[in-house]
C-alpha cells in the first residue's frame, strides 16, 4: 500500500514538474518573443478609393460597367449626351476663326494708316522746302525793286519797270505766306494721319487679345465636351454606381467609386507605448482574419503623422476639465511586399489584420 502511496506521489509530483516546465517555457518564450516583436490586432487593410464624379451636367447617354467590374485604367465608364457641348465647340471655333480674320484686317489697316502719314510727312516736307524757295524769291525780288528804284529815282528806269518788280513782289509775298499756310495745313494733317496710324496699332493689340480670348473658349469647350466621357482613373474594382441611363446629373454630382486594388497596404495603430520601438524599414508579418493560415510579408513605411484621435470628427478636448487619461493610438503605413495575383484577388481594404512587427 505504501508502494502505490509512493508512485502516485511521485506522479503527481512528475506532472507538477512537467506542468511548472511547460509554464516556464511559455513565460519565457513569450518574454523572448516580447522583447523581439511588437503586435497589434487593431489593423486593417487599407487602398485608395476614388470617387468618380462629374465634371459637366447632362443626361446620361451610356453606362459601360455593371457594379462590382473589374477595370483597367482609361476603360470608358460613362458617356453623357454631347450634342449641346459640339455645338457650344463649333461655336467657339468660327468666333476664332471671325477673331483672327478682324485681326488680318487691322493689322492691314495699320499697315496703310502707316503708308498714309508717311505719304502725309513727305507732302509737309515738301511744303516746307517750297516755303524755302518763295522766301528766297521773295527777298530777290525785294532786292531787284530796291534797284529799280533807285534807279527810277535817277530817271535810268521807267514807271512801268517799277510798276512791274513791285507786282512781282507783292506776288511773291503772297505766294510765301501761302506756303507757309499750306505747310501749316499738311503739318496738321499728317499729325492726324499718324496719330490714326498709332491708333491703328493700338487696335492690333486688341485684335490679338481677342484672338487668345477666343482660343481660350474653344479650349474651354473642347475640355468639357472631352468631360462627356468618364474614364476609369485606376486599375482595380468599380462599385457604389448611383446613376441610371437617362438621368440628368449636374457637375460634380458623385455617380461610382473606385476602388484601387493593385496598391494595398495595412494601417496598424499600435498603442503610443509600443511605438517607441518601431522605426520604418523594419520586417512584418500580417495575418488576415478572414483568410486563416494567410501570412503576407511587408515593413513599416512611415508614421501617419498624428494619433488617431486627432484625425476624429470631434478630436477630445483634454482641457474642459473632465480629463480622463486614455492610452492613445499611433496608425502606421505597413508597405505589403511582393503579393501575388491570388492574393489581390482575395484582398480588398476594410479586412481585420493581426499584424507582427520585428524590433530586434
Amino acid at each position: 500500500m505504501s508502494e502505490d502511496k509512493q508512485a502516485k506521489k511521485g506522479k503527481k509530483v512528475f506532472i507538477f514538474i512537467g506542468i511548472a516546465a511547460v509554464v516556464l517555457i511559455a513565460v519565457v518564450t513569450n518574454y523572448i518573443l516580447g522583447a523581439n516583436y511588437e503586435k497589434t490586432d487593431n489593423a486593417q487593410i487599407d487602398a485608395d478609393i476614388v470617387p468618380i464624379r462629374s465634371s459637366v451636367g447632362g443626361y446620361v447617354k451610356t453606362i459601360h460597367f455593371t457594379d462590382n467590374q473589374l477595370v483597367k485604367k482609361g476603360d470608358l465608364l460613362i458617356t453623357i449626351e454631347d450634342t449641346e457641348l459640339k455645338a457650344k465647340v463649333a461655336q467657339a471655333e468660327a468666333a476664332l476663326e471671325n477673331a483672327k480674320a478682324n485681326l488680318a484686317a487691322v493689322k492691314t489697316n495699320a499697315v496703310a494708316s502707316g503708308q498714309n502719314a508717311d505719304a502725309a510727312s513727305m507732302s509737309s516736307e515738301t511744303t516746307q522746302q517750297s516755303i524755302s524757295i518763295a522766301k528766297t524769291r521773295l527777298a530777290k525780288l525785294k532786292e531787284d525793286y530796291k534797284r529799280i528804284k533807285n534807279m527810277y529815282d535817277d530817271k535810268a528806269a521807267t514807271k512801268a519797270e517799277l510798276d512791274n518788280i513791285k507786282a512781282e513782289v507783292d506776288v511773291a509775298e503772297a505766294q510765301y505766306l501761302s506756303a507757309q499756310n499750306q505747310f501749316k495745313a499738311s503739318s496738321a494733317q499728317s499729325m492726324g494721319v499718324r496719330s490714326q496710324a498709332e491708333g491703328q496699332k493700338s487696335m492690333i493689340a486688341l485684335a490679338e487679345a481677342l484672338v487668345r480670348q477666343r482660343e481660350a473658349e474653344l479650349v474651354l469647350a473642347k475640355t468639357q465636351l472631352d468631360y462627356t466621357t468618364i474614364e476609369a482613373p485606376c486599375d482595380g474594382v468599380v462599385s457604389k454606381r448611383s446613376v441610371e441611363v437617362g438621368q440628368f446629373i449636374t457637375a460634380g454630382q458623385p455617380l461610382c467609386s473606385t476602388i484601387d486594388n493593385t496598391h494595398l497596404w495595412i494601417t496598424a495603430n499600435f498603442k503610443e507605448t509600443q511605438v517607441n520601438k518601431i522605426h520604418p524599414g523594419q520586417s512584418v508579418e500580417v495575418e488576415i482574419d478572414a483568410y486563416p493560415g494567410m501570412t503576407l510579408h511587408g515593413h513599416v513605411e512611415s508614421y501617419i503623422g498624428a494619433t488617431g484621435a486627432k484625425f476624429s470628427l470631434l478630436p477630445p478636448d483634454n482641457s474642459t476639465g473632465n480629463f480622463v487619461k486614455i492610452v492613445q493610438r499611433v496608425p502606421l503605413k505597413i508597405a505589403l511586399d511582393n503579393l501575388s495575383k491570388d492574393e489581390i484577388a482575395k484582398l480588398f481594404p476594410g479586412l481585420s489584420a493581426f499584424v507582427t512587427v520585428k524590433i530586434k
